[in-house]
């Protein structure tokens, strides 16, 4: 039997909405027990978190793990926060996509451009990146082509650097896009809870 494909398991997954903020949440509960939460502009349907959290091996709720947005800060404790307070200045990375690219920033990385170079490692399914000044390096993946069984083109791939910060950017193929806006369409009929409407209605 074929491996469903990545919009069918969106399709088969327990959905629910709610409207809040200006923003739709969507809940997805996979077969394997999986749960996916995204949270997407309602106007311009441009996503802005996308999380996942899966049963630990006691069989109890594990911790939510950020793939797009703001990384969830870790609560450090009175004693703990003092000894980290250098922590602030640390490059931050994270994953900030528009509706035509995936796009990570990475803050704090004060360096002039030059000194930064991104390239794809295809064997690994990875980016890579890397300083002149052996200050920086960092591997990442990149999931939605994984989902979609795509390669990685280096011909997509640009960076640029301003305000401490290096933005990566990666132009989504034309499969991502096409299976995003059916993605769309499909969240768009599912009944959605205001917030205040108590439950969320599910698919």
């Amino acid at each position: 039997m074929a491996v469903p494909s990545w919009l069918e398991r969106l399709r088969a997954a327990g959905k629910t909405a709610l409207v809040q903020d200006g923003k739709r949440k969507i809940h997805y509960l996979f077969e394997d027990g999986k749960e996916m939460a995204e949270e997407y502009d309602i106007k311009t349907g441009q996503l802005i978190s996308r999380k996942w959290r899966e049963k630990n091996t006691l069989g109890g709720t594990g911790k939510w793990q950020v793939e797009v947005g703001e990384p969830t800060s870790p609560l450090l404790g009175a004693l703990e926060s003092e000894l980290i307070t250098e922590s602030s200045s640390n490059p931050i990375f994270m994953r900030k996509d528009t509706l035509s690219s995936f796009q990570w920033r990475i803050r704090n990385l004060p360096y002039p451009k030059e000194v930064y170079s991104v390239s794809v490692e295809e064997e690994q399914r990875c980016c890579v990146i890397r300083t002149t000044n052996k200050k920086y390096y960092k591997k990442f993946s990149i999931p939605d082509l994984d989902r979609h069984h795509l390669p990685l083109d280096a011909a997509a791939l640009s960076f640029t650097h301003a305000n401490n910060t290096l933005i990566i950017t990666y132009q989504k193929p034309k499969e991502i896009l096409a299976a995003e806006q059916q993605l769309q369409k499909e969240l768009k009929k599912i009944k959605a809870a205001n917030s205040g409407d108590g439950d969320c209605k599910t698919q």
